[in-house]
């Protein structure tokens, strides 16, 4: 392909497109970090990104299409800070250690956080799936090891309630109010509310047992899809048989 061609030309449009939008994403950011939510609109993203303001609609659409993006953003840092082990040598602790990790970011991003999660539409993007599916996989090996007291999706809010709620209760309060006391008491409760110290199938009754079949039943080959379903189905009220 010669360096004139229309592949080339087009290919090097995209990039610059990119790149442009990379830049008004950083503009905005810093806005959102310097003056708040309402200093960013279009008009004054467009002025310190250097443009004008037709291309931020060419590009995001409108300006709930801009915060989109930039919570994007936020949820792509959040998930390149997180450390995954496969494997931990403690599941309690590395849930612990998740923990501690996303209320530190909403701390230092404090406006960013707020955009990130003050409104359900912003967790519909990628990276915040991607990291939901980390969090799945902490709560999956505490439930296949007998760990988890509550079942898979029970532990999901749980976990998210206290680590949003620290966060946002934490940025309300008054600088000479801020007790770290106050995230160590709600970390602290997260665990007790959603793990067992001990395992669980140690303890009598089947909801234990049952949590942790279920969550290694996915990897098993020896039922069919049909069994694979009914014997779900059974673990789950077995699991939930302790709620009833």
């Amino acid at each position: 392909m010669s360096p004139g061609s229309p592949g080339r030309e087009s290919d090097s449009a995209a990039t610059g497109r990119e790149q442009t939008r990379r830049r008004v994403i950083e503009v905005a950011i810093d806005l959102l970090t310097r003056e708040g939510r309402d200093a960013v609109t279009t008009r004054a993203v467009a002025v310190a990104a250097g443009l004008q303001a037709p291309a931020i609609y060419r590009l995001f659409g409108d300006k709930e299409g801009l915060l989109d993006a930039v919570a994007e953003h936020g949820f792509a840092a959040f998930l390149a800070a997180k450390h995954v082990d496969p494997d931990p040598p403690d599941p309690i602790e590395d849930l612990s250690a998740g923990w501690d990790l996303a209320v530190e970011f909403g701390l230092a991003n404090p406006a960013l956080y707020t955009l990130m999660y003050g409104e359900p539409t912003r967790s519909a993007s990628a990276a915040h799936k991607a990291g939901m599916e980390i969090l799945m996989g902490r709560i999956r090996r505490l439930a296949a090891g007998g760990r988890l007291r509550v079942d898979e999706e029970l532990a999901a809010m749980i976990i998210h309630a206290t680590a949003r709620g620290a966060v946002l209760t934490w940025l309300s309060l008054p600088e000479d109010r801020r007790d770290p006391a106050l995230l160590t008491t709600l970390r602290e409760s997260m665990l007790a509310a959603v793990t067992n110290r001990q395992p669980a199938v140690q303890e009598e009754g089947p909801a234990g047992a049952a949590r942790a079949l279920r969550a290694a039943l996915p990897e098993q080959t020896a039922l069919s899809d049909a069994e694979r379903r009914l014997l779900s189905e059974w673990l789950d009220r077995l699991a939930a048989g302790d709620r009833r």
